[in-house]
């Protein structure tokens, strides 16, 4: 988590907040930073937190936002 943060230049608590919902909004900016880290199209990440749940099986292009957002 450490390397991803600083290669997105945000701060490591900050990530950590994001990640713990403890941030319930980050900035637009910040997410696409960590998403361009990761290797994650906006798309992606936009599709995975808009599926209802139980929408059943991810998306190959969501499959690397789901891993994310779940850790």
């Amino acid at each position: 988590m450490l390397e991803t943060a600083l290669d997105a230049r945000v701060s490591p608590e900050t990530l950590r907040k994001i990640e713990s919902g403890r941030v319930a909004t980050p900035a637009f900016p910040t997410i696409a930073a960590i998403a361009d880290v990761l290797g994650l199209s906006l798309d992606a990440v936009w599709a995975e937190i808009n599926q209802p749940e139980g929408a059943g099986e991810p998306t190959a292009s969501s499959h690397g936002a789901r891993a994310w957002l779940a850790s």
